[in-house]
């Protein structure tokens, strides 16, 4: 990208954070004059609609403001808007104040990182070069073709200060042949997919542990170098924060890498999946709290799931109760769940033993209604006969 391209966006940047930041500003004032108003008293609001009609305002009596594109700035107050109600509904539902969302806070010059939102009138293709709104001219580099013709585009940077264009195009299916088989897939840590089929189990590639060694090395640089509080951060600490910034953009890179190759691999053999509806935030919370995140079941079974929607295979999401204390074969339930030290499953019914994450992925398959001999190509045993045409 271009100095002066990077310029004018930088630009266009402080003219929407100071609008997110007068939108902040007009919310509180709004709330601290509700509060004080007596209960069945006319309140006032702080609506996309009264903030849009404060932009306009605003850019009539300042030329800074108006010499900006308004696409931005209204997309601002959309986001803004998006997520303050996001806020209210939480508080409104009494959810934890672990799981709401905050309010909109204050974004900094020197925190915030820059992010613009063009609709379809704020932006143009020509000759393999991004135009938008306001004269700012962008020539990408183009990670792959547009399927379709793009209805918005953000632009945003990253935390290494590079920039980034994310287009929004109707998704398109791209069916695969019919393979005739199923695979019931549970998540874990120290293998991050155990399915029904040996092949396509995921084991954990712990990028992040083998880079720890280097991430130490700037952790200390920043501690030896930490400013004080209300002091400004110096050089050497802004480099290492950055250096450190990069390995973590590089692990995620590989993970990325790594569980989009698995899932191309899964959807590619198998007609439907039966996958664990499995949620990895409360490992936060956990002694496998490292692991788990070096593991990133979350974004894994994401891409699991959209790689299945884009090549139209059936995907079922399977709630995660009871999934180890059921036997796969008989459906008879244990009475105490089995601690994390029980690795092989053993069936008090049917005396069935099998290891324990493979008879879960098993219990998959049968919660999906899916037929468990398409997960090996094999009748399981005790299974009925299909019935003659």
């Amino acid at each position: 990208m271009s100095s002066t391209a990077r310029a004018a966006l930088m630009a266009e940047w402080d003219r929407c954070r100071w609008v997110w930041n007068e939108s902040v500003a007009k919310s509180r004032q709004v709330h601290a004059q509700n509060r004080t108003r007596p209960d069945g008293a006319d309140k006032q609001t702080c609506g996309p609609a009264q903030l849009d009609r404060m932009l306009t305002e605003a850019r009539a009596r300042t030329p800074w403001l108006r010499a900006g594109s308004s696409v931005p700035q209204q997309q601002v107050i959309r986001d803004f808007g998006k997520s303050r109600a996001k806020a209210l509904k939480d508080i409104k539902e009494r959810l934890p104040q672990r799981q709401r969302a905050g309010m909109p806070g204050w974004k900094t010059k020197r925190e915030a990182l820059a992010s613009l939102n063009y609709t379809k009138r704020g932006f143009r293709l020509q000759d393999g070069r991004l135009h938008l709104a306001g004269g700012i001219v962008v020539t990408p580099v183009w990670s792959r073709e547009l399927p379709a013709e793009p209805s918005s585009v953000r632009v945003y940077q990253d935390g290494l200060g590079r920039w980034n264009a994310s287009f929004v195009v109707p998704a398109g299916v791209q069916p695969l042949p019919e393979t005739g088989r199923v695979i019931g897939v549970d998540w874990g840590v120290k293998e991050i997919a155990t399915t029904t089929s040996d092949a396509h189990d995921l084991p954990h590639p712990q990028h992040g542990k083998k880079a720890q060694a280097r991430l130490g090395r700037y952790d200390r640089m920043m501690a030896r170098r930490k400013p004080k509080k209300g002091q400004a951060a110096s050089n050497g600490y802004r480099q290492a924060k950055q250096g450190r910034a990069k390995i973590y953009a590089k692990i995620a890179r590989q993970c990325q890498d790594t569980a989009r190759k698995w899932a191309k691999k899964v959807v590619r053999d198998h007609d439907a999946l039966a996958v664990e509806d499995f949620d990895p935030r409360f490992l936060a919370k956990s002694s496998m709290a490292r692991k788990a995140a070096d593991a990133a079941i979350g974004a894994t079974k994401q891409a699991l799931l959209e790689m299945a929607r884009k090549h139209g295979r059936i995907a079922h999401l399977v709630h995660p109760a009871h999934t180890t204390m059921d036997c796969a074969r008989c459906g008879a339930r244990t009475k105490h769940a089995l601690p994390l030290s029980t690795r092989t499953y053993t069936c008090t019914a049917c005396g069935t033993v099998s290891p324990r994450d493979k008879n879960s992925a098993r219990v998959m398959l049968h919660r999906a209604g899916l037929n468990p001999a398409g997960a090996d190509g094999t009748r399981p045993p005790g299974a009925p006969l299909p019935e003659a045409a």
